[in-house]
């Protein structure tokens, strides 16, 4: 179907189904709902395709969340990692299977929203919603949401997905709460052929100089995708690491094509995931891996999720079973996406504490080195590796209890594996 940015009807017709976002969470629940034979309309308030501020790594998870057919963009195939400690004791792991791709984000987005199409569901870009109602004047029955366009249109529906990012309006709507807020900034560094050949299908991962930071340098052909991220409140610091980062990698004499910040944000343990017939997914409802800001499986798998479960409250014919539903969906993503985030809260405040033992192992320990490329293939899971491996989860849970202050003791256990 073409995109429609004018539609006279909207205001009377009732939609099974009303998508707020066409990001990855988005146009997965768009997806998920329109694959079930329901009416879908998915609204976004840029014009496709649009830029994002993301890295672009597809990880096992992510792969595995696609909809059928689905070709994946790829820029690069990445089969070696290199790691390093704040610039030092740098190490390059390799694996003969590919660990991750690395895509651009307008590309994917922009795929991910026709494969929706595809399926049935209805686009309308360019348009902001400023607010949803579940009672008053716009609503003509309790089984029925409206959602309020900038300008005051109305568009009727039995469910509401809002993937509408992290600064969601339909987010606020649910009551959502976040426990971690952090900066993300980015520039995108066209370089020459000889600077590229230097990283194809490799990948930089420095843990940084802040408690928590670290930085990446993703190829993409032609472009290096460089960033770092750290908590928020570390502003200046943060523009400071990365100037650092691309000047220790020889990059600084080379303009960035786009220089972006982001924040990402991660949800409370008690945050809503619902409110009444409205669900939240993505970065909309603070769905991230809380220690590498993860983002795009989160919203793959959690907006697949929500659209399958909007389809469930739009039969819902009282408020009962709309509940009942909601809390299955909320079951669901906490089930599997929450408990990947116990384990990455847990890692995170590890790695904040003792970012060189945690590159020691990665970079000379085999079992840690074979978890982070089983964990990038898909073949396993943070939450499965410590499900399935309870060595694994007392070992996490005794290098939490017992880490001090990073010391002196960390910086020699890393120099041990510089190469």
């Amino acid at each position: 179907m073409s995109s429609e940015n004018s539609s006279a009807d909207d205001e009377q017709r009732v939609w099974d189904v009303v998508v707020v976002g066409a990001g990855p969470a988005g146009a997965s629940a768009a997806y998920a709902a329109a694959v079930a034979g329901r009416s879908v309309l998915l609204l976004e308030k840029a014009e496709l395709p649009r830029y994002k501020t993301c890295g672009g790594g597809i990880i096992g998870p992510s792969r595995d969340a696609l909809p059928p057919g689905f070709e994946l963009p790829f820029r690069d195939r990445v089969h070696a990692v290199t790691f390093s400690l704040d610039g030092r004791f740098t190490r390059t792991r390799r694996s003969k299977q590919m660990l991750f791709g690395l895509i651009n984000r307008p590309e994917f987005d922009q795929q991910l929203v026709e494969h929706a199409q595809k399926a049935g569901a209805e686009l309308r870009t360019g348009v902001t919603v400023s607010r949803v109602e579940q009672h008053g004047s716009a609503v003509p029955d309790r089984r029925t949401v409206a959602v309020v366009l900038q300008g005051g249109e109305a568009v009727l529906a039995r469910a509401v997905v809002g993937a509408d990012g992290s600064a969601s309006r339909i987010g606020a709507h649910v009551g959502v709460k976040l426990d971690q807020v952090d900066l993300g900034l980015e520039a995108e560094i066209p370089v020459p052929e000889t600077v590229a050949e230097d990283w194809r299908g490799r990948v930089l991962l420095d843990w940084g100089p802040m408690p928590g930071s670290y930085g990446w340098v993703f190829p993409k052909g032609d472009t290096l995708t460089v960033g770092v991220i750290s908590a928020r409140g570390e502003g200046a610091a943060t523009k400071r690491y990365l100037e650092d980062f691309i000047a220790r990698l020889g990059l600084a004499g080379f303009e960035p094509s786009i220089s972006s910040g982001h924040l990402t944000r991660c949800r409370a343990d008690d945050s809503p995931l619902s409110r009444g017939r409205v669900l939240v997914c993505g970065d909309a409802a603070g769905l991230l891996e809380p220690w590498t800001r993860e983002g795009i499986s989160f919203a793959l798998r959690s907006g697949r999720l929500a659209g399958e479960w909007a389809v469930r409250i739009a039969e819902a014919h009282d408020a009962v079973d709309t509940r009942r539903q909601a809390l299955n969906y909320a079951f669901a993503i906490k089930a599997g996406l929450g408990v990947e985030m116990s384990v990455g809260k847990s890692l995170l405040a590890l790695f904040e504490r003792r970012p060189g033992m945690l590159h020691a192992a990665i970079t000379s320990f085999r079992p840690a080195w074979k978890a982070f490329a089983g964990i990038t293939r898909g073949s396993t899971t943070l939450g499965e590796l410590v499900r399935s491996r309870p060595i694994a989860g007392r070992a996490l849970a005794a290098l939490d209890k017992g880490a001090g202050p990073t010391g002196g003791s960390d910086r020699r256990a890393a120099a041990a594996v510089d190469e």
